[in-house]
């Protein structure tokens, strides 16, 4: 049950619940002035009540603040651009570097990230891979993956731009293993695959450590190492597709699926695999997004059932425990981004929440990003200072298009320094 790609992922789908445009949406050279919280977070935004008949035993943990602990927001649309001239859908954005990645179909163009201008484009010639879903980074090398199942290890050359160097699974790891009936495994109906091949779409990839992890409609995890670009793991990993990846510094990875679950792994010193160690059940639709805190502490979920879900590590264990919801958004959760002490999210209502949390746990609304005419698939930020609070983010859409925000965020007084966390 692909809940969210025929939703979201072919602009000319016949299936797609038109969305209508919004009466009040910025230009490119609209901006909003400072605002307080208390005027951002109404009442309606705290009792979505849309998300609490989806999900009414969660608490809501977002609270509007008193008038002395506002924090001051400001935001801009710095650039608006369109990836290409038929508008397809802005499938995935990545920020490495100086570079903003972009993608639209099966086309990843590269644009300067401070001028909004663009360098390069790659994937160009290679429509019959599908569209590009995800862009990770290892070293020098990029990883692109596809609709086709593969995923594309790309690097910079100074003579010919970008180039590919191979895909995973590659030909000497499909060499090493296709002798053997061990190797195979049962993908469908009277078709049997080695087990190092995604046999549908790779939906999203994380890098950690000198690894890649990959998960795909497939229902699978699968981890590569960078270094030889071998297959070294395959998870089954869900009972219906899995749609987002995330993995903390320490190695701990969640596995967000269209069967409503989040599962953890995790690798035990004594042993060469993964192994589930926690199934967090909460959401009561699809998981489209997950996003972890800097630490791995708190990981963020997102869902089909429009709200985003607040998980806190338990002691020192692996298991997260549900804290509560962040309401707001009245659609599907589509993206979700960590940043600083910031979590930004994008959603099928078209916009972009900016949620900040407090010392007693609880978060609060800063902004609300308007302007796409479509759903926000894809969300990057960096801290562009973090003495004074600003944060650039790109916003992607199925509308085709890329907005690029300037973002600050005023301090509270000095002397209510110490109620916030920072």
């Amino acid at each position: 049950m692909r809940v969210i790609s025929w939703l979201f992922d072919s602009e000319d789908s016949s299936r797609r619940r038109r969305v209508p445009k919004s009466p009040n949406h910025l230009e490119s050279g609209d901006s909003a002035t400072s605002s307080s919280l208390s005027e951002i977070t109404g009442s309606s935004s705290l009792q979505s009540s849309l998300s609490l008949q989806t999900l009414p035993s969660v608490p809501s943990l977002q609270k509007i603040p008193t008038d002395n602990l506002a924090v001051t927001v400001s935001h801009s649309v710095t650039s608006s651009f369109k990836l290409r001239e038929r508008s397809l859908p802005v499938t995935c954005l990545a920020v490495h570097g100086g570079y903003l990645f972009a993608v639209s179909g099966h086309e990843v163009s590269i644009y300067d990230r401070a001028m909004c201008a663009h360098l390069d484009t790659f994937n160009g010639q290679d429509s019959f891979s599908g569209n590009v879903k995800s862009v990770g980074f290892s070293g020098e090398k990029i990883f692109t993956a596809h609709q086709d199942g593969k995923i594309g290890v790309w690097k910079l050359t100074a003579k010919n731009g970008y180039k590919q160097l191979t895909t995973l699974p590659t030909l000497n790891d499909r060499l090493r293993r296709f002798a053997l009936p061990k190797n195979y495994v049962q993908v469908r109906r009277h078709k049997k695959r080695l087990w190092i091949e995604h046999a549908d779409a790779v939906t999203a990839l994380a890098v950690n450590n000198g690894f890649i992890y990959s998960v795909s409609w497939d229902k699978t995890l699968k981890i590569w190492r960078a270094s030889d670009l071998r297959c070294k793991e395959s998870i089954k990993a869900h009972d219906d597709a899995v749609n987002a990846v995330a993995v903390s510094t320490n190695g701990i990875v969640y596995t967000g699926s269209a069967d409503r679950r989040i599962r953890v792994w995790a690798k035990p010193a004594d042993s060469k695999r993964h192994k589930l160690v926690a199934t967090l059940e909460k959401h009561k639709s699809a998981v489209n997004a997950l996003a972890l805190n800097d630490d791995g502490s708190v990981l963020f979920s997102g869902s089909c059932d429009r709200s985003i879900l607040v998980w806190e590590r338990e002691d020192s264990s692996n298991y997260m425990a549900v804290r509560g919801a962040l309401r707001g958004h009245d659609k599907a959760i589509l993206s979700l981004f960590t940043v600083s002490d910031l979590l930004l999210s994008g959603s099928a209502d078209r916009t972009v929440r900016i949620w900040r949390r407090g010392v007693d746990g609880s978060y609060s609304c800063l902004e609300v990003l308007s302007g796409h005419t479509k759903p926000v698939k894809s969300l990057a930020a960096v801290i562009d200072s973090e003495l004074d609070g600003v944060v650039s983010i790109v916003s992607g859409s199925l509308d085709g298009e890329v907005k690029c925000w300037k973002v600050s965020v005023t301090k509270p007084d000095k002397s209510i320094y110490t109620d916030l966390v920072l």
